[in-house]
């Protein structure tokens, strides 16, 4: 998946950024708390998670203009429209930063669509084209399988669609996979950088499935699947949403994970929830791995043949599902 890491290196930057976002954008996380109130909330199964992981593997990279991505675009809408009320296929052409033409597809399904009160989930669906970390040189143009990066993240919401259709939280959902968000920039290209990656998101954000579309929050997935994964507060989440940010790591830490919702600041990272809140205005936070002891800061595979089936862990994807889907029958 893509990923441009931004480091702000003047403190009264940040300090001001995150006083901006206090006022402007904090709202819906803030006002509310993790509540104790007794639900029932549906028991999230990460073996089902697995399966769609393997699933969309199986189709072989999910990179746009292929048949493996048209197919598992194919079968994407086919199973999230089983599970919700209401089904969209936004399909678009984009220019990727070498002026290639991507034919793409954003995939929303819609539950309880008279509910006003709406919470936001997406992940991106496709995969990248370039194995542009791969220690070995010869695979730096080898298209990835993304297990982790792009898989994870919608196997996680296709079982909590799963669970959402069998039993209705109060509230209205909306489940969005993105795609062509990880057609940015090769690692060795020369090409234009700012705004090649997220390009699905960045289509949504400007043409959402409704024209008023609006949600009190989102959650971004992205990387919620790899073994030993752990999650910080990534920067942007912070800045546009910490009252979200706070409402996750809390219900997360209070089933038990606290070893993977680290009381931890993170990088900020230019992702899908990025667009969201910067175009859509809608406050939304990215659960996504970092690790800082590796040279690109996320997990070891990260843009490498390396991201298959290998390196899924149920544990992983258990621990996120079970957060969301908590979180999402308490509010």
């Amino acid at each position: 998946m893509n990923r441009l890491l931004i480091f702000f290196t003047f403190s009264m930057m940040i300090m001001a950024g995150c006083g901006q976002a206090g006022n402007n954008h904090n709202a819906a996380g803030d006002q509310d708390a993790v509540t104790a109130q007794e639900v029932s909330v549906p028991a999230f199964n990460a073996d089902s998670a697995y399966h769609y992981v393997e699933k969309q593997v199986a189709f072989g990279p999910r990179v746009p203009n292929s048949q493996a991505h048209r197919e598992a675009g194919q079968w994407l809408a086919a199973t999230l429209g089983n599970f919700a009320d209401t089904l969209y296929t936004q399909e678009t052409r984009v220019r990727a930063y070498d002026g290639t033409t991507l034919n793409i597809k954003n995939i929303i399904g819609v539950f309880q669509p008279d509910n006003p009160r709406r919470i936001l989930l997406c992940a991106h669906w496709d995969s990248r084209p370039y194995a542009d970390y791969d220690p070995d040189p010869d695979k730096h143009y080898t298209p990835i399988d993304g297990a982790n990066d792009g898989g994870s993240g919608v196997g996680v919401l296709l079982e909590i669609a799963r669970q959402v259709q069998q039993e209705r939280p109060a509230i209205g959902l909306d489940i969005i996979f993105f795609d062509a968000e990880d057609y940015g920039r090769h690692r060795f290209s020369d090409g234009p950088n700012e705004d090649s990656w997220a390009l699905g998101s960045q289509h949504w954000a400007r043409n959402p499935h409704r024209t008023d579309y609006f949600a009190r929050y989102g959650i971004l997935l992205d990387m919620v699947g790899a073994s030993g994964a752990t999650f910080k507060r990534e920067g942007y989440s912070m800045l546009y949403a910490p009252g979200v940010v706070r409402k996750v790591w809390e219900t997360g830490r209070n089933l038990g994970y606290e070893n993977v919702f680290l009381n931890r600041e993170g990088i900020y990272i230019t992702d899908d929830h990025y667009y969201v809140n910067t175009i859509r205005n809608i406050p939304t936070i990215n659960i996504i791995h970092q690790d800082p002891d590796t040279e690109h800061g996320f997990f070891p595979e990260w843009h490498t043949t390396g991201d298959t089936m290998e390196v899924i862990d149920k544990y992983t994807l258990k621990a996120v599902g079970e957060t969301v889907i908590h979180l999402i029958y308490n509010e």
